[in-house]
């Protein structure tokens, strides 16, 4: 019936009633934390650009795992920065690598205790700054770099990762480091599959977590942004070539995007988003200037990412989130 018999206010009059009648849950397990590892650091290193993230030290790596499992958040996806970079990114697969002994660090610290991811690209690694090794002529090799990923993935798998995130937006990548981990006998390590990931401008500080010696664009291998039938596609691909996990990149500006891959039944498996550096970036910048209500802001940005359809959402919010539910915060 119409008004004044439909009054839809009623369940909006106090914090008990909308807190019973939400729509839109979170919970500190369906938070994971990106964290970055530099190899030439003695000291921890705060991020300008994202205030409150470190570029950490393996020591401070650990410390800062055991807090976040604390909290209670759901996984950490780790970034690692190298000294050395060259061409093939041969940092990425070097046991001894900085990704891959952090990765052992967590595992030996945490790794009973909560999920462990790793990025599974070459970016961070290379001296050019792209995401796979390059042709004489300057553009990205695909079927080269899957060789390059392959070995990757078994030096993550190796350290101790539970999960490795394909991020690299090539053609066959999840098909590729699912055949290399099987035929090594590595059948337990699943793959994280960044299905869709789009070339967006908010990947802007980001570039100063990773150090980035990015040379040009990526273009050419990430997604374009007026592009939404292609992410089923890209998706499809990924589940066919055996992914555990699929991932929209980034989230906010992509919640239709996010939105169709969670409502599709043929994903059949998890769904996942990442906020990444650009949108923390916005609220922190706004809030400092007191445009916003910081907190406020940080908990309706992940609500509008839950409710598209994710999951699982990759924040770098995620321990003081956690925390503040735990605390029994109304989510508004």
């Amino acid at each position: 019936m119409p008004y004044p018999t439909e009054r839809p206010r009623r369940l909006r009059r106090t914090p008990a009633i909308r807190r019973l009648v939400a729509e839109t849950r979170l919970h500190p397990r369906d938070l994971v934390l990106p964290m970055f590892v530099k190899e030439s650091l003695t000291e921890p290193v705060p991020l300008q650009s994202m205030p409150g993230v470190l570029q950490h030290t393996r020591e401070s790596l650990r410390r800062a795992a055991v807090e976040a499992v604390e909290a209670g958040i759901g996984g950490l996806m780790l970034f690692g920065i190298p000294t050395h970079r060259d061409a093939v990114g041969s940092a990425a697969t070097d046991p001894d690598g900085i990704l891959n002994v952090a990765m052992a660090d967590l595992r030996a610290e945490v790794g009973a205790e909560t999920v462990l991811m790793a990025d599974l690209c070459l970016d961070e690694f290379t001296d050019h700054g792209h995401c796979g090794v390059l042709t004489a002529s300057g553009a990205v090799d695909n079927d080269a770099t899957l060789v390059r990923y392959q070995d990757m993935g078994l030096a993550l798998s190796a350290a101790g990762a539970d999960l490795v995130g394909t991020s690299g937006m090539m053609d066959g990548q999840v098909a590729a480091v699912r055949s290399a981990l099987d035929g090594a006998g590595a059948l337990d390590t699943g793959i994280f599959a960044y299905g869709a990931k789009y070339a967006s401008a908010f990947y802007g500080p980001f570039r100063e977590a990773v150090d980035s010696a990015l040379q040009g664009d990526r273009r050419t291998y990430q997604q374009q942004p007026g592009n939404r039938r292609e992410a089923a596609r890209e998706v499809a691909l990924d589940i066919a070539e055996g992914a555990d996990l699929i991932m929209v990149k980034p989230a906010m500006s992509y919640l239709d995007v996010l939105a169709d891959v969670a409502r599709d039944p043929a994903v059949t498996v998890p769904v996942a988003a990442y906020q990444i550096s650009g949108e923390y970036a916005m609220i922190e910048a706004a809030a400092a200037n007191g445009w916003i209500d910081r907190d406020r802001a940080v908990m309706e940005s992940l609500v509008s990412i839950k409710r598209a359809g994710a999951q699982i959402v990759l924040t770098y919010w995620a321990v003081s989130v956690a925390r503040r539910l735990t605390a029994g915060e109304d989510l508004g």
